[in-house]
């Protein structure tokens, strides 16, 4: 299949194919002028049903929708458009201030990630790195901060918005190499973005080889977050380089250390398709291996049975079952979000349905301020109803394993919205 992206300027020809609606058209337009749109050929050709596709989970992860904005901004941005078209595009600057406002109200980097995780090398800051968590190191290749296409929920949108300032993106490999040299504790580096298997396989294999060559016995381990299977899986059967990029991964598995690919997977639809078990084949022929991982989100997974199959289709290929995220609160959150003590239903009733090779799944999981926090059960504790929680992964490594007690919250999305079951604080909010 050719690849073909279908961004704002090129949507509506295909919508109208469809038989989208005009005011459903208008509303993706004015919601991807706010927050990133783009998909692809392979998802509209073999994801989307388009005969139900008001519903289709495939549909709502590529096209957004109204409820994807505030109300109050959604209008107001819809209003300034309709005037653009009526009297001309001469308010360009006044749109633009207004969706630069619009986002820094929409958390554009959640979690400390601008304040905290961007560490320094020689005294200068390196805004293409990431270290929250002392044995992993989360590279940003300038070269592959894209997707093949954007999801709707993604809590990286400010990647691909235009906010300059809000970006992370490395354009010396030297310095990867520099830090990492100099954290010996740092055992894993991430390939992340955007999609890193956007990029061409002479700009990969230069990261890759110098991590090889680098003189970085410490390093074990590289892991590349990718969409690319789900999204495109051609990157690994037909595109011109799709053969290097899989010697490249041989490469990395030849040198004695192991490569993951941490592939983002939404829903049981996306595993389906020839095309994806063909590249899963291609790639675990070379050693790699592929851990699946995805938030859940209201109207897309959020059911036991979706994530049951999802988590048999993966084992039946070879893919591992890694991560159930709750949705940052980021973006359009909102809109995808559900209660806690839902997703930990959600997430038990799924797991109970599987053998204990997909049992290596963990969640629910918050990749939040202090850390990656998972929920691990409620209980009645001293006469009250508590959620017990863990620490998964901490910014400070001695959290790890640490638990945390909070009330019970039937509504609660996110850890800040809920209350410490004993004492004001939890034990994490007055350490820096």
């Amino acid at each position: 299949m050719k690849y073909q992206a279908f961004t704002l300027k090129n949507i509506d020809g295909l919508l109208k194919r469809k038989k989208v609606p005009q005011e459903m058209i208008h509303e993706i337009k004015v919601v991807g002028s706010v927050l990133p749109f783009k998909t692809n050929s392979y998802v509209v050709n073999e994801l989307i049903d388009w005969d139900h596709f008001e519903t289709d989970p495939e549909f709502i992860l590529n096209f957004p929708k109204k409820g994807m904005l505030d109300p109050v901004h959604y209008n107001t941005v819809a209003s300034l458009m309709d005037r653009d078209d009526r009297d001309g595009p001469n308010t360009g600057q006044t749109m633009t201030s207004l969706l630069d406002t619009i986002r820094m109200e929409m958390n554009p980097h959640p979690a400390g990630q601008m304040e905290y995780n961007i560490p320094e090398l020689n005294g200068s800051m390196i805004k293409g790195i990431q270290h929250k968590y002392r044995e992993t190191m989360l590279v940003f290749p300038s070269q592959g901060q894209t997707c093949h296409a954007y999801c709707t929920f993604c809590f990286r949108w400010p990647q691909f918005s235009g906010m300059k300032d809000f970006r992370f993106s490395l354009k010396s490999i030297d310095q990867m190499v520099q830090y990492a040299k100099s954290h010996p504790d740092i055992t894993d580096i991430l390939f992340t973005g955007g999609d890193p298997m956007t990029m061409g396989s002479e700009v990969l294999d230069k990261y890759v080889d110098a991590i090889l060559r680098g003189n970085l016995p410490n390093i074990d381990t590289i892991r590349i977050g990718t969409r690319s299977l789900s999204f495109w899986p051609y990157r690994y059967l037909t595109d011109k380089d799709s053969q290097r990029i899989l010697e490249i991964f041989r490469k990395i598995v030849d040198s004695g250390r192991h490569l993951a690919l941490m592939a983002h997977i939404n829903h049981p639809v996306e595993c389906s398709t020839d095309a994806f078990k063909a590249a899963v084949k291609k790639i675990r022929e070379t050693g790699a291996i592929i851990r699946a991982q995805a938030p859940i989100l209201k109207g897309i997974n959020d059911a036991p049975h979706i994530w049951e199959e999802m988590w048999k289709m993966q084992i039946k290929q070879g893919i591992i079952p890694y991560y159930m995220f709750v949705p940052r609160n980021t973006g359009s959150h909102a809109y995808f979000s559900i209660p806690l003590v839902k997703i930990y239903d959600i997430f038990t009733e799924a797991y109970k349905r599987v053998s204990g090779v997909a049992r290596t799944v963990r969640g629910p999981s918050m990749s939040a301020l202090p850390g990656k926090i998972g929920i691990e059960g409620i209980m009645e504790l001293e006469g009250r109803k508590v959620i017990v929680m863990r620490f998964i992964q901490g910014r400070d490594p001695d959290w790890v394993g640490r638990v945390l007690l909070a009330e019970y919250d039937e509504t609660a999305t996110w850890i800040d919205e809920l209350t410490p079951a004993f004492g004001d604080q939890f034990f994490f909010e007055h350490i820096n």
